[in-house]
């Protein structure tokens, strides 16, 4: 029996029902919205909730308390001993140290005490606080790294340039010489001008010519006149007495012929 059901409900192989179910799919509804009156826009965007900006905390608006720091006392010297090298000495220039050894720098040191010329060693934060408040302050651009100040109260370029060509550590880059900031093309200039001694000199010289002329032309005219007037004088003295020989002769002649 069990056989028989099994044979009945079992589709046979090849086989195919008459009828055959078949699913449509149900098309998806979907509502469009209808577009919000331009009038109702206005309406909610007037009406739209902006929430306010939040306040900023007590800490962000206290103004930063910026901490002064004190110059040292060391600083107030150095900046007053540098203050009194700008008056006294005339010829102050401003050299890079590029990582010279002591003994080079001792050298260099004693060809430079031979012209009367110092080296000196400021740090570029006394420096910059001198040079801000002062008439120098184009020195400023050479305060750069590692540098150090030669000073001398006579202009002695010619000197400091010699000593520096057995020292190429030592880079010069700029100077103030009596007052006049100089670039180093400007230092080599000044350095083939001659000498205030030399100067003088010439101008003394020129000077006494210039006088000595004068008095020659001063002289020149009465001793001329006189001159004239002493070859006048001989002249006259000459016509004079070829006058009275003259008469003379005559007078013989008109003797001789009565």
């Amino acid at each position: 029996m069990a056989a028989t059901l099994c044979g009945r409900l079992l589709p046979k192989a090849g086989w195919l029902p008459l009828t055959q179910s078949v699913r449509h799919g149900s098309k998806a509804v979907t509502r469009h919205r209808k577009p919000v009156h331009f009038l109702k826009q206005k309406l909610l965007a007037v009406t739209e909730y902006i929430p306010p900006t939040p306040a900023a905390p007590p800490a962000a608006l206290a103004p930063r308390v910026r901490k002064i720091e004190e110059e040292s006392t060391l600083a107030v010297l150095l900046r007053k001993d540098l203050e009194k090298l700008f008056k006294e000495c005339k010829m102050i220039a401003v050299v890079q140290n590029n990582a010279i050894n002591a003994e080079d720098l001792l050298q260099l040191k004693h060809k430079l005490k031979r012209h009367n010329i110092s080296i000196k060693f400021f740090p570029n934060q006394v420096a910059r606080s001198f040079l801000n408040n002062s008439i120098y302050s184009n020195m400023l651009p050479l305060f750069v790294g590692q540098t150090v100040i030669f000073v001398s109260k006579e202009p002695k370029v010619k000197e400091m340039l010699q000593a520096l060509r057995h020292s190429p550590q030592m880079v010069l880059l700029g100077a103030c010489i009596e007052n006049t900031l100089l670039s180093y093309q400007g230092i080599l200039k000044f350095s083939k001008l001659p000498s205030m001694t030399t100067i003088h000199g010439e101008l003394v010289g020129g000077l006494t010519l210039m006088t000595s002329q004068t008095v020659s032309m001063l002289r020149h005219h009465p001793a001329h006149l006189s001159a004239l007037l002493q070859q006048y004088v001989k002249q006259q003295g000459s016509g004079d007495a070829t006058n009275a020989v003259t008469n003379k002769d005559a007078s013989t002649v008109q003797e001789a012929a009565a």
